[in-house]
């Protein structure tokens, strides 16, 4: 059983991201019925103290609050919304999911610059609204965990967005490597960068990040790419989840990304991180190949730390 429920609640968005996991989605799919939902909620809920909203874009249903009040009814602990985080734009949004039980805020910001980001959601404007989202949430003394996809366009800015985070207030951010699927496969030349050539710039996004006292973390980033770093890698925190996604439900999405999502290379058996690492999206090494992730042995391990450190 899980411990917590991925819930997407509908495709609809009101950006177009070019990395865009979801794909074609939005097209192919409605919001789903609020029946529906609140049925998962309640059955759900025995195991699961965690809900995650999410989508497409959850803040377009008019109806979320009123699923988020039940969720709460319902003994729900933790209550994150997953967003873009444009509607937090408005404060009065932001005050009313409060009131009715959400407590958790997950925007997404890709960039240190609006150009940048609106460019990457293919929406003008974005990024103003999400930086007021995120303001808006910390007056109200949100918890806030921001997610930024690490891309061919904005990789050499990591440590920019890392000091724009820190200056926000984020109490929390994730740098995750693109997933080359739905939109984001299809346009992987212009998306999809070298993981070796984004490494140095992640590393030092997420030095400042420790520096400020945040909690900082990766998704997607084998452990060999991140010497001295491991303990940022976030899969190992990931709790047991269920996907409850458009056509199917992912009923142990730690599974999924070990035996379907993640691949594991020739040489990674030989790594002191292989029992934990998950590997690459496996669509990256297909087009890519495995030279870039080399097994670290203990003695390279310790050397690199403390490289890393300098």
């Amino acid at each position: 059983m899980a411990d917590r429920i991925d819930l997407k609640v509908g495709f609809a968005c009101n950006n177009h991201c070019h990395f865009c996991v979801q794909g074609d989605k939005r097209l192919k799919w409605g919001a789903k019925p609020v029946a529906e939902l609140r049925q998962v909620l309640e059955e759900g809920r025995p195991a699961a103290d965690g809900l995650v909203f999410t989508g497409g874009e959850p803040t377009l249903r008019r109806d979320l609050p009123d699923l988020i009040a039940y969720a709460r009814e319902l003994g729900y602990k933790t209550i994150q919304i997953q967003s873009n985080g444009r509607m937090f734009a408005h404060k009065g949004y932001c005050k009313l999911v409060i009131e009715r039980g959400a407590n958790e805020f997950s925007p997404a910001l890709h960039g240190h610059l609006a150009a940048l980001h609106d460019y990457l959601v293919a929406a003008p404007g974005a990024w103003s609204q999400t930086v007021q989202g995120i303001r808006n949430l910390k007056s109200l003394g949100q918890y806030v965990l921001t997610n930024s996809v690490i891309t061919k366009s904005n990789f050499r800015h990591l440590p920019e967005l890392a000091r724009l985070l820190t200056a926000l207030g984020v109490d929390q951010f994730q740098f995750a490597f693109v997933h080359p699927t739905g939109t984001a496969g299809k346009e992987f030349s212009a998306v999809v960068p070298r993981m070796a050539m984004a490494a140095p710039y992640l590393m030092q996004a997420l030095r400042l990040g420790q520096g400020a006292g945040r909690r900082v973390t990766t998704e997607a980033v084998p452990y060999c790419i991140l010497p001295g770093y491991e303990d940022c890698v976030v899969e190992k925190y990931i709790p047991r989840t269920a996907v409850f996604d458009a056509e199917c439900i992912i009923a142990d999405y730690t599974k999924y990304r070990h035996e379907e999502g993640k691949a594991k290379g020739p040489d990674c058996r030989h790594c002191k991180f292989d029992v934990d690492c998950e590997g690459p999206w496996r669509e990256y090494p297909e087009r890519f190949g495995w030279e870039e992730f080399r097994p670290v042995h203990r003695a390279a391990a310790a050397k690199k730390a403390r490289s890393a450190a300098r």
